[in-house]
């Protein structure tokens, strides 16, 4: 590949300008003509029956323009992946926090005041928050058709388990627990809906996955697709959080019936009690081992919440049964999962998608394998981990993986061996790997992808529309850069267009680490088709032909001759008089060599590439508290080449941070049947007196199949992160963490009970 320019370099977010000064407009900013304040009223139950619903004084109230109900929704049934939703509860409520009905008022005092005149008579019934229990029999039914509450199972083999097992020198089998966690984006969920004179209704949001929302909330409200606009402004962060949520439909309904835009913002308690946060999953894990080390088996049984409504847990939950065995070379893995609904929160994605919770514990067990075996923790993901043009047992063809090298140099840099064979009381060191998707085909069925816009006008201005989601991780930067490479141009020349669906082109969105590749290599495409018009009106004011033309630093020129030159601006000017007015439009897509996997086997080459990281985590545990600080961090992550290196530095660097708050702190508890922790005074995150020295090592094999041989980095970031501090943890006390968040006093007892020594 020849020299690049702008790929490879780090540059600030394209927005971070704004973002600083506060110029940037979120959801929360936005205003319109007559627009009315939406707020909702919530069940106070975790599970009740809805006996009346008595609106007239709400409805009455000065100032109060629309007050709605199940009853004024189209009664529609629906959801992103199972219909199990209605956009408020009917018959009854099912989860603390539920949707009962709606306000929209002249302001937010009135509304709130009319929400208290809204009657509700409720009847209560018995609910269930622990999946475990809900699968038992006589458990009360979160939905009446789900017989054992089971809301989806999910199978997979490969090999024969149960004779690799028999043969194994070693296995290890426990059971470990992950639990419900929270984004805890800057901004919470919000809408901003209206409704034109011919009844198309307009959403503005911050989402991940424009399009495919709009899909899903068509159904809901009994229109058609083309009926549905979907407009993404900036937004606060998302972590997979914000996708599809009752809110954004309240909105609609609301500007529906008063007729006027209204905007509906999560309260900060709202967004706990009604977000979709992480799935909690209970893990039972077996694993095998030669004598030598070689992987030979692996069976694991998985069961995940669900909560009230399936959202994507149950993709999630197969995500936890089976991404993990292709990090190894595994042969003889099986795998059984279990969605089940409770009367809590509906949890749906989450950085990481079942694959961070199932990274917990493999590399837990893995660790647990070494210690049996007298083996180095980091020898033993050497010796089993995939390499590059490897086909692992899911039939993943794995381009490039720079696993091994990550080992290596993260070893390096942590002075792994030394600090392993010191040993220091209370202090430790601990590794985990981790692999993980660069886009992920079975996710949408009907295809994965990516697709460009790239528009030059006649003064040279560059506007790039792609139909992804830019959440704050600097993906619009990342296709500026990408853009403004093919090009030959400045960064300063490429804008990239707010996503809206009337007008960008259709794309997947935000998940699955997906937008750098799959969406990056769209953009790509359509500054090569753009590109290409160029150079041969340059071709021919040169007077030479189109191969022969380059473009660097915004001039044409001949590489033939390269005295003479045209800028970039001229050739797009001369351009645009050619055509009459209209401007150089590019256009392009991206099919990835992606498959459906087999129905019965689940094999298939599910991504165009494949992610790999390794991270080593020291920590020391206060033997008098249990309290454990994390002191010192490395990561070192396959990400194909950097496209940005200063924003893949901060990917890991996030990641990281949100796995330390989860791995030590952070818990959305319950007590009957309610959330009581859901704000940001009870539920701790962490700041950054606890957030360790990092550094981010950045590996870079080139990706065969990436944008200029890039992958994503955006989930990988988190995974190995709790494995890396527990099995610190491990190293410092000789105790094993199998169940998250960390507890400091479970944690003292059983340090005491091992016998270690507690300071007087």
């Amino acid at each position: 590949m020849s020299q690049l320019d702008i790929v490879g370099k780090s540059f600030p977010q394209i927005a971070a300008r704004e973002k600083a000064t506060g110029e940037t407009k979120f959801v929360t900013d936005l205003v319109l003509p007559r627009m009315l304040c939406g707020q909702v009223l919530r069940s106070p139950y975790p599970h009740a029956k809805i006996i009346s619903i008595d609106t007239a004084k709400a409805a009455a109230l000065p100032g109060v323009k629309a007050v709605v109900t199940f009853q004024d929704t189209p009664k529609i049934k629906f959801g992103p992946r199972s219909e199990d939703w209605t956009i408020f509860a009917s018959d009854k409520t099912r989860f603390h926090g539920d949707e009962v009905a709606a306000v929209a008022a002249v302001d937010a005092d009135i509304a709130e005041q009319a929400l208290e005149l809204i009657r509700v008579e409720y009847e209560e019934l018995p609910y269930i928050i622990s999946p475990l229990d809900a699968m038992k029999q006589g458990a009360p039914l979160v939905h009446e058709d789900k017989p054992g509450n089971i809301g989806a199972e999910f199978k997979v083999e490969a090999g024969d388990v149960d004779r690799a097992m028999d043969d194994s020198y070693v296995v290890y089998e426990d059971h470990f627990y992950t639990n419900q966690v929270y984004q805890a984006y800057m901004e919470p969920m919000s809408a901003l809906a209206d409704v034109d004179l011919s009844g198309r209704v307009s959403i503005w949001t911050g989402t991940q996955i424009p399009n495919m929302m709009r899909m899903t909330y068509a159904k809901a409200l009994g229109m058609s697709p083309d009926s549905l606009r979907i407009v993404v402004p900036e937004y606060g962060g998302a972590f997979g959080g914000k996708m599809e949520n009752n809110i954004h439909l309240i909105a609609a309904v609301l500007a529906q019936k008063s007729g006027r835009p209204v905007k509906l913002v999560n309260t900060r308690h709202d967004d706990f009690l009604a977000g979709n946060p992480r799935v909690p999953m209970h893990f039972d894990i077996k694993i095998g081992a030669t004598q030598d080390g070689i992987l030979t088996a692996k069976d694991v049984k998985v069961v995940g919440a669900a909560g009230a409504r399936l959202v994507y847990s149950q993709v999630i939950v197969a995500t936890a049964c089976y991404r993990v065995d292709s990090l190894y070379r595994l042969k003889n893995v099986r795998a059984k999962g279990y969605t089940v609904y409770t009367n809590s929160v509906p949890t749906a994605c989450f950085r990481g998608f079942g694959n961070s919770q199932s990274t917990f514990v493999l590399e837990s067990a893995l660790d647990e394998l070494a210690i049996q075996l007298k083996i180095d923790p980091a020898e033993l993901r050497i010796k089993n981990g995939m390499g590059s043009n490897e086909t692992s047992v899911h039939g993943w063809k794995i381009g490039s993986s720079g696993l091994r090298e990550c080992v290596t140099k993260a070893s390096k840099a942590a002075n792994w061996s030394q600090k392993k064979n010191n040993k220091t009381p209370f202090k430790g060191i601990g590794l985990a790997c981790c692999n993980h998707v660069s886009g992920n085909r079975p996710f949408a069925r009907e295809f994965d992808g990516g697709s460009g816009i790239v528009r030059v006008g006649k003064d040279g201005r560059i506007t790039v529309f792609h139909g992804e989601s830019d959440m704050g991780q600097g993906q619009n930067t990342t296709f500026a850069q990408i853009v403004a490479e093919r090009l030959g141009v400045t960064m300063d020349m490429v804008n990239v267009a707010q996503v809206d669906t009337d007008i960008s082109p259709f794309g997947l969105g935000s998940f699955a680490t997906r937008g750098t590749l799959m969406g990056g290599n769209g953009v790509l495409a359509a500054a090569k088709d753009a590109y290409d018009q160029m150079a041969d009106i340059a071709a021919d004011m040169l007077n030479t032909k189109a191969a022969d033309v380059a473009c660097r630093k915004a001039m044409f020129f001949s590489k033939s001759s390269s005295e003479t030159k045209i800028s970039f601006q001229d050739i797009a000017s001369e351009a645009t008089i050619r055509h009459h007015g209209a401007p150089i439009v590019g256009t392009g897509f991206y099919k990835p060599p992606t498959e459906l996997p087999d129905p019965d086997t689940k094999k298939g080459n599910i991504s165009p590439a494949y992610p790999f990281g390794c991270q080593i985590a020291e920590v020391e545990v206060d033997p008098d508290t249990g309290q454990v600080s994390v002191t010192n961090f490395v990561a070192a992550h396959d990400v194909g080449r950097a496209i940005n290196p200063m924003a893949t530095v901060g990917q890991i660097q996030g990641g990281i941070a949100q796995g330390l708050g989860w791995t030590l702190m952070e818990n959305m508890a319950y007590e009957d049947g309610k959330m009581i922790n859901a704000d940001f005074v009870d539920y701790i995150v962490p700041s950054c007196f606890d957030i360790p020295d990092i550094k981010a090592i950045l590996v870079e094999p080139i990706e065969p199949n990436g944008p200029y041989g890039a992958k994503g980095i955006g989930e990988p970031a988190l995974n190995p992160t709790m494995a890396a501090i527990t099995n610190a943890i491990y190293d410092a006390t000789g105790v094993r963490i199998k169940e998250l968040p960390v507890n400091p006093q479970k944690l003292l007892a059983q340090i005491q009970k091992l016998g270690k020594h507690v300071k007087e």
